[in-house]
């Protein structure tokens, strides 16, 4: 029997690059029906445009920016409408903070990505603990995306770090908040992955960024996507309040072995 067998399971910026291989695992094994958002229609389209033409069946998908607590709100009414319930919840939805070095910062740009990558996180993960998961037998599972920069911070990406050191202590505050009415609460942490942005950088640059990973290769979205079914399937059912790291070994060297003399 498939891990997933008549489950609702919602994954937010389930649209594009590891967002597609998270749903796409999901519909693989056995779900009732998964719900998947962009943060806007044009992307939301998109990427199930993308995961029809994999086969992916059972895929609803509805445009919703999880910053914004009205969207939010009209993607539960939906949910609770439709299926009347949800089993697991996937937060991967998240600003990049690319492009803004912490001297050139401005305030309101640290506040928008936090509010997608935290306060996004949090508004999602609340609607679907009050009105799904303390309502049902069965608790729901919770599931976050985190990274390695969390840990190891890197360079002009102030705003992205700081909201992934958020999401650690978001996830190990709501494991203890909720484990005692069952609900479980944890994390993957990626580091690289390959996704569209890889595509144009050259070929050197990939390759010296494979020199960082000690498995000499960056994760696929489907290495990401296996640890989030692990964390949201029965197979952990004794785990939550942690954070499991996928990124090839990067997290456990001092430095790579070209500047490790």
């Amino acid at each position: 029997m498939k891990r997933f067998q008549n489950k609702v399971v919602l994954v937010t910026g389930g649209n594009r690059n590891t967002g597609l291989s998270i749903v796409q695992k999901f519909a693989e094994e056995g779900t009732a029906k998964v719900y998947m958002c962009g943060s806007t229609p044009e992307s939301t389209d998109k990427g199930a445009a993308i995961l029809e033409s994999w086969g992916c069946r059972n895929i609803r998908s509805i445009p919703c920016d999880v910053s914004d607590p009205v969207q939010v709100q009209h993607l539960f009414d939906v949910i609770e409408q439709e299926s009347g319930r949800l089993d697991i919840l996937v937060n991967n939805a998240a600003h990049q903070g690319i492009g803004k070095p912490f001297t050139e910062m401005p305030s309101a740009y640290l506040m928008d990505v936090l509010g997608v990558n935290v306060r996004g996180g949090f508004q999602v993960t609340q609607q679907a603990v009050n009105r799904f998961f303390l309502k049902q037998p069965e608790r729901g599972v919770v599931v976050f995306l985190s990274s390695n920069t969390a840990m190891r911070a890197i360079r002009s990406r102030t705003a992205y770090c700081t909201s992934k050191g958020a999401i650690n202590s978001l996830v190990r505050s709501l494991a203890l908040d909720l484990g005692p009415q069952g609900i479980r609460v944890n994390a993957c942490a990626p580091g690289y992955i390959y996704t569209e942005r890889w595509d144009v950088l050259p070929d050197a640059v990939k390759q010296r960024r494979r020199l960082n990973c000690p498995l000499r290769h960056e994760a696929s979205g489907r290495d990401i996507a296996n640890v989030v079914a692990f964390l949201a399937s029965s197979d952990s059912a004794n785990i939550t309040g942690e954070i499991i790291t996928c990124d090839a070994g990067c997290s456990c060297q001092h430095m790579p072995e070209d500047v490790d003399f």
